[in-house]
């Protein structure tokens, strides 16, 4: 055999691997039920735990209302808010654009920034509008004996399938239902 004629068969082979390599790739990723790339929504969130505290005056609430409380430091500005079904629900009021601290809207029913205009789903946390790059943090709460709301950690992350979970299931809770 010539050396042409061995770098002809080099070069065959060399098609043939890449050929099988791509077929390969290309079924290993159709039979795959998610993208490997895809991870699950609770892997994207962080939940971050501090120590529990009593939200004074949170029992006394009226639905549609809101109250300004600090969590879980003195500097850190948050929100509890109670809906029209009674539900509580706590937010950071640190603007996620450029941390200015945010307002309740009980006639918009939103969380409003007044630096640049960002405004925020009272129900969700979620930009509606603006420059804010992601939703706010979501302070977790607990509803415990003779309806005393208390503050337990917050959810952070970016990532809103995982938010609107726990919105639904866990994150917001029943005042005294």
């Amino acid at each position: 055999m010539t050396r042409q004629e061995r770098s002809i068969d080099a070069q065959m082979n060399r098609r043939n691997f890449c050929a099988r390599a791509l077929a390969t790739s290309a079924g290993v990723l159709l039979l795959t039920p998610q993208p490997l790339a895809a991870t699950s929504p609770a892997q994207h969130e962080q939940l971050a735990v501090y120590p529990p505290m009593k939200i004074e005056g949170a029992e006394r609430l009226m639905p549609g209302s809101s109250l300004y409380f600090d969590y879980p430091r003195r500097d850190e500005k948050a929100v509890l808010l109670r809906n029209a079904e009674g539900e509580f629900l706590a937010f950071s009021r640190k603007c996620a654009h450029l941390g200015c601290v945010i307002n309740f809207d009980s006639a918009q029913n939103c969380l409003t920034c007044p630096c640049h205009r960002g405004t925020y789903d009272a129900r969700t946390g979620y930009v509606i509008y603006g420059p804010p790059p992601r939703p706010l943090d979501q302070i977790i709460l607990q509803v415990r004996a003779g309806g005393e709301v208390w503050a337990v950690g917050k959810t952070l992350g970016n990532n809103n399938a995982a938010r609107i979970a726990h919105a639904t299931q866990t994150n917001s809770v029943s005042g005294g239902k």
